[in-house]
């Protein structure tokens, strides 16, 4: 897969934290909010992880102080993974809290696993690198993956990906890897600290 088609990967991925944020805004001008029970992980008839059950409105009230009040859950699959996420509305809408989880896709499809994907995006550019070493040459950042603070102590790994307005936290784990953000916080330091209590509580359910 070329570098465009993994780009274009990932700004489908975080695109669904944009459009599902839209859905939610439009809830507040009269919209019918899809509700679900939170802090219990019931996988869908089709085995399907339920991306609104893997946080509790209690988890969520200890590192935004305020409950939840709804969730909206969307989902979007493109080649060999299958991308899901909700969005954890409260009170402040602003404070609102993304998770999105990337699980494998049937077999069969093109494209990369997530796995395969996590590589491409974190480990790709260290060969890069290498190569460009030992060729003398001074490489340029063309990744995510190069702006990326490693994460230590959650899933097998875990790197906090930021630029000027916003950020987020990315943990693999197993086949799945997971993004979460919050909203509300403008202190980088205190989002990646509540972004990594919440992601040790999602975690211990996948």
């Amino acid at each position: 897969m070329s570098h465009n088609e993994t780009t274009r990967i990932l700004f489908l991925f975080c695109g669904l934290l944009l459009s599902a944020a839209r859905l939610v805004a439009g809830q507040a001008h009269g919209g019918s909010p899809q509700k679900a029970k939170v802090g219990s992980v019931s996988p869908s008839a089709k085995g399907k992880i339920d991306v609104c059950r893997l946080l509790s409105s209690a988890e969520i009230e200890a590192v935004q102080k305020e409950p939840v009040k709804e969730t909206k859950a969307s989902a979007h699959s493109t080649g060999r993974m299958l991308m899901s996420q909700c969005v954890f509305h409260t009170a402040t809408s602003a404070k609102s809290i993304h998770v999105a989880l990337a699980a494998p896709e049937r077999a069969g499809r093109s494209g990369l696993a997530p796995r395969e994907f996590w590589q491409r995006q974190f480990h790709s550019n260290e060969a890069k690198e290498e190569e460009t070493r030992v060729a003398g040459k001074e490489s340029e950042p063309e990744r995510e993956g190069n702006k990326a603070q490693p994460i230590s102590g959650l899933g097998e790994e875990a790197y906090w990906v930021a630029n000027p307005v916003a950020g987020a936290l990315y943990v693999l784990q197993g086949n799945l890897f997971l993004r979460i953000s919050i909203g509300g916080v403008h202190e980088e330091s205190v989002r990646i600290e509540k972004s990594k209590a919440l992601a040790r509580a999602v975690v211990k359910r996948l």
